[in-house]
C-alpha cells in the first residue's frame, strides 16, 4: 500500500514482527490501526529514513510498535495527540496532507479490542507508537 511513497522518499521499512506472534483482535480494526500508524510514519519520515514494525509478547498482551526516524514531536504535541478537541493536522515532510482523524480511530479501535495505545517521541529524533492487544 505504501510502496510508492516509500520508494519516492527512499525509506526503508523493516518488518520485525515475530511470525509466531498472535493477538486476539478484530482483523479489520487491526488493519486500520496499522495502516494509519504506517501512513503517519511515512508522512513524517524524511528521505532516506527508516520505519520498523516490531512485536513483543508481554504476559497476557502483545505489544506492537511502529517506530520511525522522522521529525518527532514536542511533549506539548504528544499530550494532545489522541484528543478529539485538538484535531489539528500537520503537513508531512513532502507536504503530505492528513485529516487529523487517523490517531483518534487508532485509539478507539485498539481500546475496543482490549488494548492501549501511546507514543514516545523526541523532536527531530523520530517517534514510536505502541499499542497492546490481548495475546491469542
Amino acid at each position: 500500500m505504501f510502496r510508492k511513497q516509500l520508494r519516492s522518499k527512499n525509506i526503508s521499512l523493516l518488518n520485525q514482527v515475530a511470525p509466531d506472534c498472535f493477538a486476539y483482535a478484530d482483523e479489520n480494526h487491526l488493519r486500520i490501526v496499522l495502516r494509519n500508524l504506517l501512513g503517519n510514519a511515512v508522512k513524517f519520515t524524511s528521505e532516506g529514513g527508516t520505519i520498523s514494525v516490531n512485536s513483543v509478547e508481554e504476559s497476557n498482551f502483545v505489544k506492537i510498535s511502529v517506530t520511525d526516524t522522522g521529525v518527532g514531536m514536542a511533549e506539548e504535541k504528544i499530550q494532545h495527540l489522541f484528543l478529539a478537541e485538538n484535531n489539528n493536522t500537520q503537513l508531512g515532510t513532502n507536504g503530505e496532507i492528513g485529516t487529523g482523524l487517523g490517531l483518534l480511530l487508532c485509539k478507539e479501535f485498539v481500546e475496543k479490542n482490549g488494548g492501549n495505545i501511546w507514543v514516545e517521541s523526541e523532536l527531530t529524533k523520530g517517534s514510536s507508537f505502541y499499542f497492546t492487544l490481548p495475546k491469542a
